[in-house]
């Protein structure tokens, strides 16, 4: 076994390892979105039991799951996994702290997954109804879906982010299921404006931009969890990776495939020496600024996936070594050596606020975990 296979075989032995103590933990519960002090306790918000299924992260955990399922064939990952269900099936039944596109991810890695690994049908049933409810969040006048709030919400009204890009599978997948081609004419024409109007002349990206509802006219980009509006959100130019290459994926649409690469590389060429970003790429070595390891995990999933797509040459050559260098980074120096329940640290979630600083997050440890399902199994049917 080679030097890099052996730090993949530690790292997803450690990483399951840690996920088999949290399946006691939150058997029937969610983690919190961040660790405090690098553990994880159960979600708390006022309206809301302790532990419940609220807020945009709470699918990372059976994504997890259902990951350390597939990489170890044992039923005790599945069954844990399974025992989430009906709190995503209330969730969309119920109409509980849906306002938001985040619905992909949340339908995605709980319910799509558990219909496609185990043919569970209830499961498919809440993954259609989140679909069609994210679809109600599509601005007609625009073609843009809004990103967070009620859609009367002046202050969201005509917003949308770089993120959503990862919740157009749900709507490719609730064509292919239904035979509707609704789903997908808006999620390709959602990802041809944030192609347009988030991606800017120098490769960087928006977070979040506006359109104007009624007229349709694009307004201005700002940020809202990055250095500076005209600043390069690290996690944010990772989305963009991945999720333009996710769209091509099902589109075909090559200027998709195009925008993920020039992301890519901007990203590559922004990077410090240990291969993993700063939590707003305007930072590097010297800058005293935290890194954000969950925008290097996600980052090594989108360049994993273009090299689907990609002929042999320097540049797939280059996004496979880069991916190999940020994996292997976080692996040695980015996970935990003493009491944590996270599988990835030192991440940001919102330096501005200050939530989440130089932490472990839920997406930070299911990227992770992805990207080095990936890494040691090319053949992996991913779940998006």
């Amino acid at each position: 076994m080679n030097k890099a296979n052996q730090i993949y075989s530690q790292a997803l032995r450690t990483a399951l390892d840690t996920i088999g103590r949290n399946m006691t933990t939150f058997a029937t519960m969610f983690p919190d979105n961040v660790t405090r002090a690098n553990i994880y306790y159960p979600r708390t918000r006022d309206g809301f039991a302790i532990g419940d299924n609220f807020d945009w992260t709470t699918s990372f955990w059976p994504g997890q799951l259902w990951l350390a399922y597939e990489l170890t064939d044992k039923d005790d990952y599945c069954l844990a996994a399974k025992r989430l269900l009906p709190s995503f099936i209330n969730r969309i039944d119920n109409q509980i702290d849906i306002d938001t596109h985040d619905l992909g991810f949340l339908y995605t890695l709980s319910c799509v997954t558990a219909w496609q690994l185990r043919g569970i049908e209830p499961a498919r049933q809440a993954a259609l109804k989140a679909a069609d409810y994210l679809i109600t969040r599509c601005l007609e006048n625009v073609g843009v879906i809004q990103a967070w709030g009620d859609l009367s919400d002046p202050n969201q009204r005509g917003r949308t982010i770089i993120d959503s890009l990862l919740n157009m599978p749900l709507l490719y997948w609730a064509s292919e299921q239904t035979g509707e081609p609704h789903y997908t004419a808006v999620a390709h024409r959602h990802t041809e404006l944030l192609r347009d109007y988030l991606v800017r002349d120098d490769d960087t990206t928006y977070h979040t931009f506006y359109w104007n509802p009624e007229t349709g006219e694009p307004l201005f980009g700002r940020t809202e969890q990055g250095h500076a509006d005209d600043s390069c959100w690290a996690r944010g130019q990772a989305w963009g990776i991945l999720g333009f290459a996710l769209n091509y994926r099902y589109t075909r649409d090559h200027s998709f495939l195009a925008t993920a690469q020039r992301l890519a590389d901007y990203f590559l060429n922004h990077l410090p020496s240990d291969h993993v970003t700063y939590w707003d790429m305007v930072f590097s070595d010297g800058s005293g600024e935290e890194r954000d390891s969950s925008a290097a995990a996600i980052a090594v999933c989108g360049l994993q996936e273009l090299l689907h797509w990609l002929p042999a040459g320097d540049v797939r050559e280059r996004y496979a070594e880069s991916a190999e260098n940020i994996l292997q980074s976080l692996a040695q120096n980015y996970t935990p050596t003493g009491e944590s329940n996270a599988l990835l640290l030192h991440s940001v979630y919102d330096k501005p606020k200050m939530v989440g600083v130089d932490e472990g997050c839920l997406w930070g440890d299911y990227f992770y975990l992805e990207a080095l399902m990936r890494q040691t199994n090319p053949e992996w049917q991913l779940y998006w």
